[in-house]
Parts: structure tokens; C-alpha cells; sequence
């Protein structure tokens, strides 16, 4: 009699909480969000600016004139702009184009015979490059090459050296290369170095009978900037 009962109340209580999981709703699932990470587009225009230090090259040079001495061209300080365009492709290549102007200091080569004194002196240096690059999501590790361009009335001497003539050139070529880091969905920031050279400058004076003066043209440069991207190819956008 006691199994009947016991089996009887097991029976009524299976059925109860049957009854009551029928009534129950249905179990919603949901999915985890998934997190991707951001795309980086750096095609697109950008400006900037950029601020650092340029340094005499190549400090040996060849003259005739046995009393005149010569310096090393003095470290400046520089600053300037830059304005290009990029193109992303492949998926991780870059092709650009950029100008580049950059004011200078003090950058200054004197050449003394002790009594009269001859000065070169670059006010300011701008530059047209092309650029490769391979980025990985947001940075850029690039190579760049072109024209450069200088002042052309950096020429200076005392009277002792006049009437001078000099082969000077106001253009030349550029080499470097940098990297860059995209920190915000339109900004940038980049360390760069870059070669500029501008072949030999040739100088003849009449001091004490006729001289000449021949020297290489090249400076160092190392910069730090920002820019801005406006892109044309999309902005910056982080999927979830």
C-alpha cells in the first residue's frame, strides 16, 4: 500500500511541474557582441605642420687660396608645413605625392681668409616628393624622394672678396623616409629624416689675385609633425 501511495504522489507531482513548464516562456538566447577591429583608411588629403633641426653635410671643400679657412655649416632650427595626398591600396599600401616648405634659423657656412670673410646661407627649404608606404591598421612606415628647392640669394661676402663669381644651385634632390601613426580618426603624427642635396657651389674672387672656392651643398634634416586627413575614401570606423 505504501509503494501505491509513494508512486501515486510522484506520479501527481511530474505532472504538476509538466503543466507548469508548459506555461512557462520560451528561453530567449542571445548572442555576445563582437568586437572587430578598426579599419583605417589613410586615402585621402592632408595638411600639417611640422617643427626640428637641420645639419650641415659634407664640411670638406677645395680653394686655391691658402690663408682661407672654412666652418662647418651651423645646426638649425626649423619649421614649416606640408600639404599631399595618399592613396591606400593592396590592401596595405600607400602612394602619396606631398610639397613641404621649412624655414630655417641660422643655417650658416663662413669661409675666412683671416681679414675678409665669405657667408652661405639658406633661409628656408621646400620640397615636391613622391612616397611608398606599408601601413598596419594605424601606422605608416614610408620612403620618400624628389626635388628640392632653396633661396637663391644666400650668398654673402666682404669687400675683400668682391667682385665674386658663383655657381650656386637653387635646386637639387631629396631623399628620406619616416613613420607615421594615425592617433584619432583624422590625425596623425610622424618622425621623419631628410636628405637634401645641392650638388657643388663654385667660388671665384679677386682677393689678392684670383681665387676660387668649391665646396658640396647638402644638409640633414630631422623633423617632427601632426596632420590632418580629410579622407576621400571614408572615415575611420570601428565595427561591433
Amino acid at each position: 500500500m505504501k509503494k501505491f501511495l509513494l508512486g501515486t504522489v510522484a506520479l501527481v507531482a511530474l505532472g504538476t511541474a509538466s503543466a507548469v513548464a508548459a506555461d512557462l516562456p520560451a528561453r530567449t538566447y542571445t548572442k555576445a557582441p563582437v568586437y572587430a577591429a578598426p579599419i583605417y583608411n589613410w586615402t585621402g588629403i592632408y595638411v600639417g605642420a611640422h617643427i626640428g633641426a637641420a645639419f650641415g653635410g659634407d664640411n670638406s671643400f677645395t680653394t686655391n687660396d691658402p690663408t682661407l679657412a672654412g666652418s662647418k655649416r651651423d645646426a638649425a632650427f626649423l619649421g614649416g608645413g606640408q600639404i599631399g595626398a595618399d592613396y591606400q591600396f593592396a590592401p596595405n599600401w600607400l602612394v602619396g605625392i606631398e610639397g613641404q616648405i621649412s624655414a630655417l634659423s641660422n643655417s650658416d657656412r663662413t669661409f675666412t681668409s683671416g681679414v675678409n670673410s665669405f657667408r652661405d646661407r639658406s633661409d628656408w627649404l621646400a620640397s615636391v616628393t613622391g612616397r611608398l608606404g606599408y601601413t598596419w591598421g594605424p601606422g605608416l612606415i614610408y620612403a620618400k624622394g624628389g626635388v628640392a628647392f632653396r633661396d637663391d640669394s644666400g650668398l654673402s661676402a666682404t669687400a675683400g672678396f668682391l667682385p665674386a663669381v658663383t655657381d650656386r644651385n637653387s635646386t637639387g634632390y631629396t631623399v628620406g623616409g619616416g613613420l607615421e601613426y594615425m592617433f584619432a580618426p583624422a590625425w596623425s603624427a610622424k618622425v621623419e629624416y631628410q636628405y637634401y642635396n645641392f650638388d657643388t657651389t663654385n667660388v671665384a674672387y679677386t682677393n689678392a689675385g684670383a681665387r676660387a672656392l668649391s665646396y658640396t651643398d647638402d644638409l640633414h634634416t630631422v623633423k617632427v609633425g601632426v596632420n590632418y586627413r580629410f579622407n576621400w575614401g571614408g572615415p575611420v570606423v570601428a565595427k561591433y
